[in-house]
């Protein structure tokens, strides 16, 4: 069993309005010392060994459902899961 982390992004390139909505309101808190903020999606997938590789089975869910490869990037970590 794998657990694994993805961490979902906005590509540079895409506007990002929520990170800005943010980034004001931190700045209406006088918090000046944040210079950007960019909202991302973060989740973690328990996955069973099988007969294909755990990084092909993480891409192509991320490729197919987690992510939308036109305006977000993606990257994920695999680490083995202890068994309880």
């Amino acid at each position: 069993m794998f657990k694994v982390k993805v961490y979902v992004t906005l590509r540079e390139s895409v506007l990002d309005p929520q990170g800005t909505a943010v980034m004001h309101s931190l700045h209406a808190m006088n918090y000046k010392e944040v210079t950007d903020v960019r909202i991302g999606k973060y989740m973690e997938l328990m996955v069973e060994k099988s007969d294909r590789p755990v990084e092909e089975v993480v891409k192509e869910v991320c490729d197919r459902l987690l992510a939308n490869p036109v305006i977000e990037d993606y990257r994920f970590e695999i680490e083995e899961a202890v068994a309880q």
